[in-house]
């Protein structure tokens, strides 16, 4: 359950009723956004990780939204496509970055698996997974107005030879 501050809600209300109301401004604005959905792990498939990044394309794609989408990725395709985003959003407007998959922290920083990940050792993370803040990095040296990322990863350890019991998340 949500509280609303309703005198704070109604603040913000007044200082930008303009804005809502002449929200066709924002209508013309550009928006990208690059979502990804991996769900076909062999270890730990995911049930709803490719619908849920179908069903938020089609949302953002009706809303005006750019869409790059990528299903099941591979790091490779995940590492191209990033690489498309990140020209996309060099031409200023909104990006946002939706994931939905499993994903890891390892000595604080957080990883996004793609599907091929082949790891055993805690070490080989970072090289077969692609970190978070690669992402907020790109998003960051954009000419971006706004930048919105969302991570709608499955935390739990996919992969059996090492713990996540050590790690504080």
């Amino acid at each position: 359950m949500a509280f609303i501050n309703v005198q704070k809600w109604k603040n913000c209300w007044y200082r930008y009723r303009e804005d809502f109301q002449n929200f066709e401004f924002y209508k013309n604005e550009r928006k990208t956004a690059l979502i990804i959905g991996n769900g076909n792990y062999k270890n730990g498939p995911l049930k709803n990780a490719v619908n849920d990044a179908l069903d938020m394309a089609a949302t953002l794609g009706g809303k005006g939204f750019k869409v790059i989408l990528r299903e099941n990725a591979s790091r490779i395709d995940m590492r191209d496509a990033i690489r498309e985003f990140g020209t996309e959003i060099n031409q200023g407007g909104v990006g946002l970055f939706y994931y939905s998959g499993h994903g890891i922290q390892i000595d604080g920083v957080n990883y996004l698996i793609p599907i091929d990940a082949d790891i055993e050792l805690k070490a080989e993370v970072a090289e077969e997974c692609i970190s978070a803040s690669s992402i907020l990095k790109v998003m960051e040296y954009s000419n971006n107005r706004i930048n919105v990322i969302i991570l709608d990863a499955c935390r739990n350890n996919p992969f059996r030879s090492f713990s996540r019991s050590d790690e504080k998340g």
